[in-house]
């Protein structure tokens, strides 16, 4: 299996462009450490959920994810909830489901230097 961190997203507007089966999706899954498949009406998406050391620490980590995504023309929904708590959702809107961008980005974003920025060590 190819590692995903040296692949490039495609567009999003490519024809051919399918959503992948849950079958796919669970055997991409362990290569993004940390990251959980859910199924929010029928639309498959990749989550990850972090606590950071304070409200200005998640918007830093934000700016580190920014800058992945626009590297990558791929984007994921980012949530800072209550002071220091982030969620990161990522799907393909264009497909309403999960394809390979979604795990090369998330697979990138696992690579971000951000542990200065969390309240604890990730775990796997």
């Amino acid at each position: 299996m190819l590692d995903l961190s040296i692949k490039k997203c495609v567009p999003c507007d490519l024809k051919d462009l399918r959503p992948m089966t849950e079958e796919v999706a669970n055997g991409l899954l362990r290569q993004v450490a940390g990251w959980n498949l859910v199924n929010e009406g029928g639309v498959l998406k990749l989550n990850r959920s972090m606590k950071v050391k304070s409200f200005t620490k998640g918007l830093e980590l934000f700016q580190l994810i920014a800058g992945v995504a626009e590297a990558e023309g791929h984007h994921p929904d980012l949530h800072l909830v209550e002071w220091n708590n982030i969620t990161i959702e990522i799907w393909t809107h264009a497909v309403d489901g999960l394809t390979e961008n979604d795990f090369i980005l998330a697979t990138k974003i696992n690579k971000l230097n951000m542990h200065h920025l969390l309240r604890r060590k990730l775990t796997d």
